[in-house]
Protein backbone atom coordinates (compact mmCIF):
# COMPACT_ATOMS: atom_id res chain seq x y z
CA UNK A 1 0.00 0.00 0.00
CA UNK A 2 1.32 3.18 -1.16
CA UNK A 3 1.34 5.89 2.17
CA UNK A 4 4.08 7.96 1.64
CA UNK A 5 5.41 9.32 -1.40
CA UNK A 6 9.29 11.15 -1.65
CA UNK A 7 9.27 14.42 -3.91
CA UNK A 8 12.20 14.93 -5.25
CA UNK A 9 12.41 19.15 -6.34
CA UNK A 10 14.30 22.39 -6.75
CA UNK A 11 14.84 24.39 -3.34
CA UNK A 12 15.21 28.01 -6.13
CA UNK A 13 13.04 30.71 -4.89
CA UNK A 14 13.45 32.32 -8.05
CA UNK A 15 11.27 29.61 -10.59
CA UNK A 16 9.05 30.71 -12.80
CA UNK A 17 5.25 30.84 -11.60
CA UNK A 18 4.32 27.99 -13.49
CA UNK A 19 6.55 25.57 -11.89
CA UNK A 20 5.20 26.73 -8.33
CA UNK A 21 2.22 26.21 -9.37
CA UNK A 22 2.60 22.52 -9.94
CA UNK A 23 4.04 21.85 -6.71
CA UNK A 24 1.34 23.44 -4.82
CA UNK A 25 -1.21 21.43 -7.11
CA UNK A 26 0.71 18.33 -6.12
CA UNK A 27 0.21 19.64 -2.69
CA UNK A 28 -3.46 19.61 -2.70
CA UNK A 29 -3.49 15.64 -4.21
CA UNK A 30 -1.22 14.90 -1.57
CA UNK A 31 -3.60 15.94 1.28
CA UNK A 32 -6.95 15.00 -0.70
CA UNK A 33 -5.35 11.51 -0.94
CA UNK A 34 -4.24 11.56 2.77
CA UNK A 35 -0.55 10.62 1.73
CA UNK A 36 2.33 11.47 3.82
CA UNK A 37 4.90 13.51 2.38
CA UNK A 38 8.52 12.79 2.62
CA UNK A 39 10.91 15.66 1.45
CA UNK A 40 14.26 17.10 1.55
CA UNK A 41 13.41 19.23 4.15
CA UNK A 42 14.04 22.69 3.09
CA UNK A 43 11.33 25.83 3.82
CA UNK A 44 12.72 27.71 0.41
CA UNK A 45 11.90 26.67 -3.46
CA UNK A 46 9.50 24.30 -4.29
CA UNK A 47 10.58 22.37 -1.21
CA UNK A 48 8.77 25.38 1.06
CA UNK A 49 6.04 25.60 -0.91
CA UNK A 50 5.19 22.22 -0.88
CA UNK A 51 5.75 21.68 3.19
CA UNK A 52 3.95 25.17 4.02
CA UNK A 53 1.05 23.51 1.57
CA UNK A 54 1.09 20.15 3.47
CA UNK A 55 1.30 21.64 6.57
CA UNK A 56 -1.60 24.39 6.30
CA UNK A 57 -4.02 21.52 5.49
CA UNK A 58 -3.07 19.04 8.44
CA UNK A 59 -1.00 16.90 6.34
CA UNK A 60 1.69 14.83 7.43
CA UNK A 61 5.48 16.11 6.53
CA UNK A 62 8.81 14.83 6.89
CA UNK A 63 12.04 16.15 6.24
CA UNK A 64 14.98 14.72 5.63
CA UNK A 65 17.89 17.23 5.44
CA UNK A 66 21.79 16.77 5.91
CA UNK A 67 24.06 18.63 8.52
CA UNK A 68 25.60 21.26 6.23
CA UNK A 69 21.99 22.11 4.54
CA UNK A 70 20.47 22.23 8.30
CA UNK A 71 23.46 24.58 9.46
CA UNK A 72 22.57 27.19 6.80
CA UNK A 73 18.93 27.53 8.42
CA UNK A 74 17.03 26.76 5.48
CA UNK A 75 15.53 23.59 7.16
CA UNK A 76 11.47 24.16 8.01
CA UNK A 77 11.11 23.49 11.74
CA UNK A 78 7.68 23.48 11.36
CA UNK A 79 7.35 19.95 9.49
CA UNK A 80 6.06 17.05 11.75
CA UNK A 81 9.43 15.40 11.96
CA UNK A 82 12.66 17.13 10.53
CA UNK A 83 15.54 13.94 10.15
CA UNK A 84 19.20 15.80 9.82
CA UNK A 85 21.13 13.15 8.43
CA UNK A 86 25.21 13.27 8.64
CA UNK A 87 25.43 13.68 4.59
CA UNK A 88 23.78 13.93 1.23
CA UNK A 89 24.80 9.91 1.00
CA UNK A 90 22.76 8.93 4.04
CA UNK A 91 19.66 11.57 3.44
CA UNK A 92 18.97 10.17 0.30
CA UNK A 93 19.05 6.73 1.84
CA UNK A 94 16.76 7.73 4.60
CA UNK A 95 14.31 8.93 2.54
CA UNK A 96 14.35 5.98 0.28
CA UNK A 97 13.75 4.14 3.25
CA UNK A 98 10.67 5.58 4.33
CA UNK A 99 8.83 5.98 0.79
CA UNK A 100 6.52 3.91 -0.79
CA UNK A 101 6.85 6.17 -3.83
CA UNK A 102 8.89 8.86 -5.86
CA UNK A 103 7.69 11.79 -7.73
CA UNK A 104 10.43 14.14 -9.42
CA UNK A 105 9.09 17.44 -9.62
CA UNK A 106 11.31 20.10 -11.84
CA UNK A 107 14.67 20.55 -10.10
CA UNK A 108 18.63 21.17 -10.71
CA UNK A 109 21.67 18.99 -10.28
CA UNK A 110 20.70 17.51 -6.77
CA UNK A 111 16.84 16.11 -7.93
CA UNK A 112 18.21 14.95 -11.09
CA UNK A 113 20.74 13.14 -8.87
CA UNK A 114 17.97 11.65 -6.83
CA UNK A 115 15.65 10.62 -9.80
CA UNK A 116 18.51 8.85 -11.05
CA UNK A 117 19.63 7.22 -8.13
CA UNK A 118 16.07 5.77 -7.73
CA UNK A 119 15.88 4.48 -11.67
CA UNK A 120 18.85 3.07 -10.79
CA UNK A 121 18.14 1.26 -7.73
CA UNK A 122 15.05 -0.44 -9.61
CA UNK A 123 16.75 -1.33 -12.22
CA UNK A 124 19.16 -3.51 -10.30
CA UNK A 125 16.15 -4.92 -8.41
CA UNK A 126 16.62 -2.84 -5.01
CA UNK A 127 12.93 -2.04 -4.95
CA UNK A 128 9.99 -2.06 -7.01
CA UNK A 129 8.24 1.18 -5.55
CA UNK A 130 6.94 3.53 -8.41
CA UNK A 131 8.68 5.97 -9.81
CA UNK A 132 7.21 9.41 -11.59
CA UNK A 133 8.36 12.29 -13.47
CA UNK A 134 6.15 15.05 -13.51
CA UNK A 135 7.16 16.99 -17.08
CA UNK A 136 5.49 20.10 -16.08
CA UNK A 137 5.82 22.90 -18.73
CA UNK A 138 8.16 20.25 -20.60
CA UNK A 139 10.62 20.59 -18.12
CA UNK A 140 12.12 16.59 -18.54
CA UNK A 141 11.76 16.46 -22.50
CA UNK A 142 15.30 17.37 -23.30
CA UNK A 143 16.26 14.77 -20.03
CA UNK A 144 13.88 12.03 -21.61
CA UNK A 145 14.97 11.84 -24.97
CA UNK A 146 18.24 11.77 -24.19
CA UNK A 147 17.47 8.82 -21.81
CA UNK A 148 16.26 7.90 -25.82
CA UNK A 149 19.82 7.82 -26.62
CA UNK A 150 20.51 4.86 -23.86
CA UNK A 151 18.42 2.84 -25.32
CA UNK A 152 18.74 3.66 -28.74
CA UNK A 153 22.89 2.69 -28.36
CA UNK A 154 22.00 -0.63 -26.18
CA UNK A 155 23.62 1.40 -23.19
CA UNK A 156 20.10 0.57 -21.29
CA UNK A 157 17.54 -1.93 -22.53
CA UNK A 158 14.53 -0.09 -24.02
CA UNK A 159 12.36 -2.66 -21.68
CA UNK A 160 13.30 0.36 -18.79
CA UNK A 161 11.05 3.39 -19.81
CA UNK A 162 8.70 0.68 -17.73
CA UNK A 163 10.79 1.59 -14.55
CA UNK A 164 9.16 5.02 -14.73
CA UNK A 165 6.19 6.78 -15.52
CA UNK A 166 6.04 10.27 -17.04
CA UNK A 167 3.24 12.36 -16.26
CA UNK A 168 1.60 15.69 -18.01
CA UNK A 169 0.84 16.76 -14.52
CA UNK A 170 0.27 16.08 -10.92
CA UNK A 171 -2.97 14.51 -11.93
CA UNK A 172 -1.82 12.55 -13.82
CA UNK A 173 0.50 11.67 -11.35
CA UNK A 174 -1.30 10.75 -7.96
CA UNK A 175 -3.36 8.40 -10.45
CA UNK A 176 -0.90 6.83 -11.68
CA UNK A 177 0.48 6.11 -7.89
CA UNK A 178 -3.43 5.16 -7.06
CA UNK A 179 -3.27 2.70 -9.88
CA UNK A 180 0.27 1.12 -9.39
CA UNK A 181 1.13 -2.31 -9.38
CA UNK A 182 4.63 -4.06 -9.72
CA UNK A 183 5.54 -5.40 -12.86
CA UNK A 184 8.40 -7.46 -13.70
CA UNK A 185 11.94 -6.16 -13.92
CA UNK A 186 13.95 -7.39 -16.74
CA UNK A 187 17.16 -8.26 -15.65
CA UNK A 188 19.88 -5.19 -15.96
CA UNK A 189 22.47 -8.30 -17.55
CA UNK A 190 22.89 -9.52 -20.70
CA UNK A 191 23.24 -13.08 -18.95
CA UNK A 192 23.63 -14.88 -22.72
CA UNK A 193 26.89 -12.38 -23.00
CA UNK A 194 27.71 -13.01 -19.48
CA UNK A 195 27.55 -16.85 -19.88
CA UNK A 196 25.24 -17.26 -16.74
Amino acid sequence: MIKNICVFCSSSDVLAEVFNQEAESLAGLLLLESFNLIYGGAKVGLMGLLSKKMMKGNGHVTGVVPELIFSKNIADNSVNKLIVTEDMKSRKAKMAELSDAFIALPGGFGTLEELSEVITLKQLEYHQKPIVIINTNGFYTKLLEFFDVFYEHEFAKSDYKLLYYVANDSLDAIDYLKNYKPGDIVSKWYKANLNI
